[in-house]
């Protein structure tokens, strides 16, 4: 990766590509740290530490930790990725938006562009609205702020700031290099690097003065910790062996990921020679390629938060106390039980099948391979070859589906041994890294290529 970007760096066009792009990335980053008015942004940052293995803990780490602390980009690109993800749906629920993009062409992309951003705005002014609402109700809001105008200009600063973002993924994905939504995606989640190595590093001391007895419940309440902030500071000590198995297995979960981004399954598919005049055409041998991570990490984002919705909207609502009936149901569905571990897992697969079913359609594929003179080796052109490739489809996605749920998993399982939460959604975050990490490269080499051949043929 180093050795592909300094190789582009020595490219005068990619050059200007990576300083526009470093550019967006800076002003992304100084937004992240503008905080909105009339928040009060350490309690903010308390209340969102207990509510962290919610779907709002994954919020955070998409925007960086800007939406701890309530900055104008607290949002992120969180509205565009679900607006996408709604119009991709809606592409394929309603024949009219299917046709736009089936047979619009250029136009049809832009209008179905058009109306990703529209909805993205909407999401947008839902998100806000429902970030004040919490805000308000916990009493996060700084004295005095009960009133119309805070609401407003909280509101619109962070409407306004995720429409920036958008427009800004969408400048480097044009002008810069890569897709842009996920390079700003990416850039947020390993600003947050330095964080969780201090964190480690306090968890580590923390651990040491619980066992020597200095940090105890009673000296945190005396230095003036409240009992939820001194019970946070407690629950984060981690041992040092806790440390070396984090760190082990996030190197092995890389090494994993990249094996399986560039796994695939080829099926050979043989095209039918054809005489025309005097010439003979086809009987070249390809392949139909299947990818084993063909729907990426959109089932992990889609699965966690439905399976930590009940949990999300309870901690809106209040925690129940200690010893209650309520307490007892909300520890079975926490983002670290039992059930929720299972359900994450069941609701991972199911979604990877949904999206393969989406992206990847059997019945098309043997029409094309048909009307091309193609047919698969073994299998005759029609329901033999659409029912062939349906049975390939399910053992991919099923294998895909399972390595999506184990890199999940495997963090939740992690910070049950070590007992440590912050790790509990650590699986994502490094399936979005080096997946856009890998793409980032791909985009830059094929860029270098199409400059090599432009030289050739000039």
């Amino acid at each position: 990766m180093i050795q592909t970007i300094r190789k582009a760096w020595g490219v005068p066009e990619l050059r200007k590509k990576l300083i526009f792009t470093v550019l967006i990335l800076l002003i992304f980053r100084i937004g992240n740290a503008i905080t909105v008015p009339y928040v009060n942004v350490d309690l903010l940052q308390s209340q969102l530490q207990s509510m962290g293995t919610t779907i709002l803990g994954l919020y955070n780490v998409m925007s960086g930790g800007a939406f701890a602390t309530a900055t104008v980009f607290a949002l992120g690109v969180q509205p565009y990725i679900n607006s996408s993800i709604i119009i991709q749906l809606l592409t394929v629920a309603i024949p009219a938006l299917e046709r736009l993009a089936r047979d619009g062409g250029e136009e049809g992309r832009k209008k179905i562009q058009s109306i990703t951003r529209y909805t993205t705005v909407a999401i947008a002014v839902l998100q806000a609205f429902g970030y004040y609402m919490m805000m308000k109700n916990y009493g996060l809001l700084a004295a005095g702020a009960d009133g119309v105008w805070p609401a407003l200009v909280i509101m619109v600063s962070m409407i306004a700031g995720s429409s920036f973002v958008m427009w800004m993924g969408e400048q480097v994905t044009e002008f810069g290099v890569g897709n842009g939504v996920s390079i700003i995606l990416f850039a947020g989640i390993i600003s947050r690097v330095p964080n969780m190595i201090s964190g480690m590093i306090d968890g580590v001391r923390i651990y040491n003065g619980i066992g020597n007895g200095t940090i105890t419940m009673e000296t945190l309440t005396a230095a003036g910790a409240s009992q939820a902030q001194a019970q946070a500071q407690l629950d984060s000590a981690i041992p040092v062996w806790g440390v070396i198995l984090l760190l082990v297995g996030i190197l092995a979960l890389v090494v994993f990921i990249v094996f399986i981004n560039d796994a695939e399954r080829r099926i050979p598919v043989q095209y039918a020679k054809r005489q025309v005049g005097r010439k003979m055409y086809g009987g070249q041998s390809s392949n139909l390629p299947m990818k084993v991570g063909m729907a990426g990490v959109l089932p992990v984002i889609f699965a966690q938060s439905i399976a930590s919705l009940p949990i999300t909207v309870w901690s809106f609502i209040g925690i129940p106390q200690e010893g209650t009936v309520s307490r007892t149901i909300y520890d079975a569905i926490d983002a670290r039980s039992f059930v929720y571990i299972v359900v994450y897992f069941i609701m991972i697969i199911g979604f990877s099948y949904f999206y393969s079913s989406i992206q990847f359609n059997p019945v098309e594929i043997a029409n094309n391979l048909k009307k091309q003179g193609g047919f698969i080796p073994g299998f005759r052109p029609g329901k033999p070859t659409v029912d062939f490739i349906k049975r390939v489809l399910n053992k991919v996605t099923l294998f895909g589906a399972i390595y999506l749920a184990i890199v999940a998993i495997c963090p939740i399982l992690v910070s049950k041994v070590i007992g440590n939460s912050s790790v509990a959604i650590g699986g994502t975050s490094v399936i979005i890294v080096v997946g856009v990490a890998l793409e980032t490269v791909k985009a830059l080499e094929s860029q270098m290529l199409m400059r090599q051949y432009k030289g050739f043929l000039e």
